[in-house]
């Protein structure tokens, strides 16, 4: 009886240190395939207002600069047609013109807030704060024909879009470089032009709620949805093979990673700056941009991806990631199963600015002082 009990203890006291080593274990992740670099713009401020017409041709957006070429979705491709913005601001507006070349205009959707995406479109995404939670977008054809909506997250984590938002003095033109719906030409390009009004995004904002000052950075992408087409009896409309639309091609300023507009963290950058276009600076990133995106790699991964398993855990575990090294910077990664889900901290290990993630996806810094005494 005795043996037996000892036996009993022991084995008792074996589960006891193989659970407490499996709630410290260390995992290694390779996330070379997961981590994106946003582009950036400075936004420069206007010396005259401007009139919304789809030309650009004032002053102001003659000394702006282009982009660069939109590219494919995911980074990869090249697209067949270009496409660039350019952009500038004021007290009341943020402007966007955008021209997208094309051999063939058209559209057919003229009631505002349908989706519009079902015609070639362009597509503006604005975050106001640097997360990924309440976003506006705004679609448009080349008929001048308008959708815009507002997220309160992403789709992944569960966000629903508001049809009703509407941006009741956003300011759209579209200028035709061609014959629009004219089977027997080619076209050379149509351009959009809009005035989107600040005050709106700033309601969406997680700081004060007021329109963006000198040297703030929003977050920012474009899309341009583009359909292969047929031509029936001169009328043009989605290509069709064995009665299914061909999937569209979508063409983006900076790269989503995948085939999903709907991924804020890895939209571009853009700088508020109260200089004109001829006084122009570099960009500057004002948060630890590498180790936020690893930050929201570990996020997707562990939330849909290869690290799912995760999420089963009992509440309380925990593990450390092996250091993740990208482009010559070391970031420390930990897990912690949460009674709500999971939370997921980082730090590069030369920033004093502590990451956490939770299962909501929302990311929260905090500095934190370094100094050894």
């Amino acid at each position: 009886m005795k043996n037996h009990f000892s036996k009993y203890i022991c084995t008792l006291f074996l589960a006891f240190l193989i659970s407490n080593c499996n709630t410290q274990k260390t995992i290694a992740i390779n996330l070379d395939a997961d981590i994106v670099n946003p582009k950036t713009y400075v936004v420069y401020k206007t010396t005259k207002a401007l009139i919304i017409d789809g030309k650009a041709d004032e002053q102001d957006w003659k000394q702006a600069k282009f982009t660069s070429n939109f590219i494919d979705i995911k980074g990869v491709k090249i697209p067949n047609q270009q496409t660039n913005v350019k952009m500038l601001w004021d007290e009341n507006f943020l402007y966007v013109y955008a021209k997208l070349h094309e051999k063939h205009i058209w559209g057919d959707i003229t009631k505002r807030d349908q989706v519009i995406f079902y015609n070639n479109d362009f597509e503006v995404f604005i975050s106001p704060s640097n997360d990924t939670h309440n976003y506006g977008e705004i679609e448009i054809n080349a008929l001048n024909t308008v959708w815009d909506l507002v997220l309160n997250k992403p789709y992944n984590v569960g966000g629903k879009p508001k049809n009703n938002w509407n941006l009741n003095t956003l300011k759209t033109a579209v200028f035709i470089k061609g014959t629009v719906n004219n089977a027997d030409d080619i076209d050379a390009f149509w351009s959009v032009e809009m005035a989107i009004p600040l005050s709106a995004f700033a309601e969406l904002k997680n700081r004060p709620k007021i329109k963006p000052k000198d040297s703030e950075q929003w977050r920012i992408n474009f899309s341009r949805v583009q359909w292969s087409h047929d031509i029936t009896n001169g009328k043009y409309s989605r290509k069709k093979v064995n009665n299914k639309f061909l999937p569209e091609y979508n063409w983006v300023w900076s790269n989503q990673g995948a085939i999903n507009m709907h991924l804020p963290e890895n939209w571009g950058y853009i700088h508020f700056s109260d200089n004109n276009p001829t006084k122009q600076i570099e960009f500057k990133h004002q948060t630890d941009v590498l180790t936020e995106q690893v930050t929201y790699a570990l996020f997707r991964n562990i939330s849909f991806k290869k690290l799912t398993y995760l999420k089963k855990e009992k509440t309380g575990f925990q593990i450390q990631f092996e250091p993740i090294k990208i482009d010559k910077e070391i970031i420390n990664a930990s897990f912690l199963k949460t009674h709500t889900g999971f939370t997921i901290q980082t730090q590069n290990t030369q920033k004093n600015i502590l990451y956490s993630i939770s299962e909501n996806g929302l990311i929260h810094r905090k500095k934190i002082n370094n100094t050894k005494k």
